[in-house]
């Protein structure tokens, strides 16, 4: 009773499946559930344009103005492409639909590999870059890190578990005040560009690399390719359609216009304010860019922990995206037999909690690994959902040649232009960032597509080994009961009365451990006279298992039995820890015998009441 109130007080009262389409977001309330991550996006992605071309001097930030434009133009091509796919897929699934059903299986697969590992990654970047936030803001809490990473994607997991809807309202509010307090940053700093007042508070340089590298093609290709960590979460409301309040197609194109718009306002903003204030990126992680830009901007102040608090809460919510995106991808990959069918259920709150829960596992075994570090997480981030862009676009411009609607010409245009520009984009991370990291990425999605054909031909070797296509049912089976004798007591009698009320054949089986408990035992039983026979195992090895085990296996064997049923007694103690006490061979009995064909195993316990 009291877990059950517990639960209900986390994770609400459970929701009937006639709820589900009344679960369906507003418009306002899914761009902060699937637009949380892009949208974070810009809080870092400057700083990561900055610290590649630090590498070559302060006389080479100049360039993060060009290197952000190209970026917003890549952005648009991709949000613009993105939007057709919203349009021709209203049943969702991104990438991984459109790639399956117009590349093949294993384009889908790969597609469907490389968006699953960077939604782990997008949690881990996401909480890692707001935990950085907070430690900016506060230096003491530098120490504590990764456990406050770790808090964040538990409460995130809790929020998701208690159902889409719900947590679009606790995180609609952070999401907005993070867009309107960079939105003020940027008016503000405006303002004192154009009236030459200068920075509120002078902020030192950071230091910079004692040897500098030349200013080269590669240098700029790094520094584009760490800033493309903006277009992260672009692809996350065309795997999201379904969950849209209708019309659904309508309502997520609407919201991905608006999603892109606050995109390229906050991306390029900071990029071009952060130039005019001339700051410089701090390589030590201790203070991200945005943090100095707003001390420059508003100086210590109201507004500038206002700034810090709503950075910090954007980019930990940010990780909601992957809490909404990864369970409804698992559960289409499980729906068609390539990942685990526990994924595709439904929890009590109308979300797939199984694959929330693994969601948040796999995102804080990565925050362990790499130590909460936002700068050693990001060189793996954008390598697969690059990827995913690409097969995505690609198989929506053999869409448009398969259905030839009205202009479908111009679409198929547009989003060949999105596959190539994606594809170029693809080459130029991957090899500039291979070396930082990118390799593992490289390396776990081919790994990735085996897994999935192994699950697959598990389930078709289910479906075969249980069609009835074929199958001759048996006249009968023989069955035989045994019931498991450690002593004589109630509970042993209550188990007993059961195995005769279910068989006809039933045996009593005692396996002797100590040889001189066997005649007091034989000498009880005869006096009980429950008409069932007693047979003493000889175990000179003191294996209560092995023996079992054995003697089941003969039954079947040499007798002919076709199943075979032990019965284990058991007692239910009054108090939890009075189980400590006692053994619990049954326990492993009970595990054994789960891998023996023909065997069924039935406790029957006897409840003791003090």
């Amino acid at each position: 009773m009291r877990t059950s109130l517990l639960r209900r007080l986390v994770f609400g009262e459970r929701l009937p499946t006639s709820r589900a389409i009344h679960e369906r977001l507003p418009k306002l309330l899914a761009l902060p559930v699937f637009g949380s991550d892009a949208i974070s996006s810009s809080a870092y992605a400057t700083e990561e344009i900055l610290l590649a071309l630090a590498l070559a001097g302060s006389g080479a930030l100049g360039y993060s103005v060009g290197v952000g434009a190209a970026i917003g133009l890549l952005f648009a091509i991709v949000a613009i492409s993105y939007r057709q796919t919203v349009m021709a897929y209203p049943s969702g699934g991104g990438a991984y639909i459109v790639a399956r059903d117009n590349l093949g299986l294993y384009p889908g697969l790969v597609a469907a590999a490389a968006l699953l590992t960077d939604y782990v990654l997008t949690v881990a970047v996401s909480i890692a870059a707001g935990v950085a936030a907070i430690v900016s803001a506060v230096p003491a809490l530098v120490p504590d890190r990764e456990a406050l990473c770790l808090l964040c994607i538990a409460l995130i997991m809790i929020a998701n578990l208690r159902g889409a809807k719900e947590s679009g309202r606790l995180f609609a509010g952070p999401t907005y005040l993070f867009i309107a307090s960079v939105v003020l940053m940027l008016v503000v700093g405006g303002v004192r560009l154009a009236f030459a007042a200068g920075p509120a508070v002078r902020v030192a340089a950071p230091q910079l690399p004692a040897e500098l590298q030349p200013l080269t093609i590669f240098l700029l290709l790094r520094a584009f390719a760490s800033g493309c960590a903006a277009l992260t979460g672009i692809e996350a409301i065309s795997n999201g359609v379904p969950a849209f309040r209708p019309p659904e197609s309508r309502n997520a194109a609407t919201t991905l216009g608006w999603m892109v718009a606050i995109c390229l306002t906050l991306f390029v903003g900071i990029t071009v304010l952060a130039r005019q204030f001339h700051i410089a990126p701090d390589p030590t992680g201790h203070e991200t860019v945005v943090s100095m830009l707003g001390r420059a901007v508003f100086g210590v102040n109201l507004f500038y922990y206002f700034l810090q608090a709503a950075t910090a809460a954007i980019l930990v919510l940010a990780a909601n995206t992957s809490f909404a995106d990864f369970p409804r991808l698992s559960s289409i990959l499980a729906r068609d037999g390539y990942a685990p069918r526990q994924l595709a259920n439904l929890g009590d709150r109308l979300v797939f909690s199984n694959g929330i829960v693994l969601l948040g596992v796999f995102s804080a075994l990565l925050i362990i690994l790499f130590k909460g570090r936002t700068h050693l997480l990001i060189p793996l981030y954008a390598v697969g959902v690059f990827i995913s862009f690409t097969l995505s676009q690609a198989g929506m411009v053999r869409h448009w040649q398969k259905v030839r609607t009205p202009r479908w010409r111009l679409y198929a245009a547009v989003n060949a232009a999105g596959a190539v520009a994606t594809a170029v984009v693809l080459l130029v991370v991957a090899s500039v960032k291979f070396v930082h990291g990118a390799w593992i990425i490289l390396l776990v999605i081919p790994l990735l597509i085996p897994l999935f054909r192994k699950i697959a031909q598990h389930y078709r070797d289910l479906a075969a080994a249980l069609t009835m296509d074929g199958y001759v049912i048996p006249r009968g089976l023989r069955h035989t009961v045994l019931v498991l004798v450690p002593g004589l007591h109630r509970g042993v009698v209550s188990a007993l009365l059961y195995a005769k009320s279910v068989a006809g054949e039933c045996e009593a089986v005692f396996v002797e451990i100590d040889p001189a408990e066997t005649p007091k035992l034989q000498e009880q039983w005869a006096h009980l006279r429950l008409g069932v026979p007693l047979t003493v195992l000889k175990s000179p090895w003191r294996s209560l298992t092995q023996s079992i085990i054995q003697y089941v296996r003969t039954l079947r064997a040499e007798k002919g039995v076709d199943v075979v049923t032990v019965v284990v007694p058991e007692f239910a103690t009054a108090r939890w820890w009075h189980k400590l006490l006692h053994n619990q061979s049954g326990i492993m009995l009970k595990l054994a015998l789960m891998f023996e064909p023909g065997v069924v195993v039935t406790n029957v316990r006897y409840h003791v009441h003090e």
